[in-house]
């Protein structure tokens, strides 16, 4: 399986809401940035990272596929996926540029890629191509009910819908108001109207102060908070630390770690109890493989940051042992050949072959952006 063709693309997807916003960001689409690889057989694999849907930045991850990856890859052995990623994560020329950001989204689209059409070459789905899928079961958690921006009606109203209607037992709802007493609030109705059964995740988006977050953390000790995502500034260990010592809620991070050796100064910090790669933030599969691995050395659960929605992390869910649950965000759901299916609160397993990742050709007709 020769490496014939590496072709970038940007597809920015409307929301499935006009709009949304966390502590810290506001969007109206998600940007699919990625590439389509083509083999000498005619196989075709697709691999993108997940954006803010900024042009302009958006093209400077596929300027890095095309000008930097594309003359690498080309010629190579589509299955030798183990050495190709070295060869592109370990260039020297490249790391000088950058080990994280650009250079690295540019890798996960890349490495995704090979990943789908090894999977496709072998006719079997992602989770069978690694060996096998280790459960029958990964719950889901809604976050697409508990954005910043929805008034308490409408937070009440979706937490409400998502249990009683669509069987969904977890929620995460998204904290990080000037005022912390207003999330309390907020909190606290929501428990009140769900009830005591329904696991509650919240999710600070980096946006709070350690002080801050610890008043906020006491405040809520009785409302059985089942982790505190991204409490402080993404890259402060020893705030995340301090917090964990500090209270009763597990905290939770990794959406924003782009290497295993970030992840790896967290954990070793005891600053997570909750490990979240993602594969389009982190190296691909290759690397998210690496992070999932080092979580289960330490017996902490993985529980995947998904904000693109395609059937990779179901894919990684259901075959890695320390995968217990997976976000549920479903934006874009449906721009894909075989789109996530979630059924009273449980992900239905992937049943093409690939890793779930290839685009609609009516998304791609519809949505996409000129590269440059």
């Amino acid at each position: 399986m020769k490496i014939t063709k590496v072709e970038p693309f940007i597809v920015h997807l409307p929301l499935t809401s006009d709009s949304i916003s966390d502590s810290t960001h506001s969007i109206t689409h998600w940007g699919v940035v990625g590439a389509k690889i083509t083999t000498s057989d005619g196989r075709s694999g697709y691999g993108f990272t997940g954006t803010h849907a900024h042009l302009a930045s958006d093209r400077l991850i596929t300027a890095c596929i095309r000008d930097c990856y594309a003359p690498l890859l080309i010629g190579e052995d589509a299955s030798d996926h183990s050495r190709l990623w070295r060869k592109l994560a370990r260039n020297p020329a490249l790391q000088w540029v950058g080990r994280a950001g650009i250079t690295h989204l540019a890798l996960a689209a890349i490495d995704v890629a090979l990943w789908d059409i090894k999977a496709k070459a072998a006719d079997q789905p992602l989770w069978s191509y690694l060996g096998g899928a280790r459960t029958d079961r990964v719950e889901a958690y809604n976050t697409d009910i508990g954005w910043l921006s929805f008034g308490l009606a409408d937070l009440l109203a979706g937490a409400a819908r998502a249990v009683e209607e669509e069987g969904f037992s977890r929620l995460k709802i998204k904290v990080g108001h000037d005022d912390p007493n207003v999330d309390i609030a907020r909190l606290s109705a929501v428990r009140e109207r769900v009830g005591s059964g329904v696991r509650i995740a919240i999710d600070g988006n980096g946006k709070w102060d350690l002080p801050t977050c610890m008043r906020f953390c006491a405040s809520a000790r009785d409302l059985d908070i089942y982790w505190f995502e991204e409490p402080l500034w993404y890259d402060d260990v020893e705030g995340h630390a301090s917090l964990a010592r500090g209270t009763s809620i597990p905290i939770a991070l990794g959406e924003q770690l782009y290497t295993v050796d970030a992840f790896r100064s967290f954990i070793s910090a005891g600053a997570v109890s909750y490990v979240q790669p993602d594969v389009t933030r982190l190296g691909g599969i290759t690397e998210y493989i690496q992070v999932a691995d080092l979580a289960l050395a330490h017996r902490l659960p993985v529980v995947p940051h998904a904000g693109e929605m395609s059937q990779v992390h179901v894919h990684l869910s259901y075959w890695h042992p320390a995968s217990t649950i997976l976000e549920y965000i479903p934006w874009i759901k449906d721009h894909f050949e075989e789109p996530i299916d979630v059924r009273e609160g449980v992900y239905r397993r992937p049943e093409h072959p690939g890793a779930g990742t290839t685009v609609l050709e009516s998304s791609f007709d519809r949505y996409g952006k000129a590269l440059a």
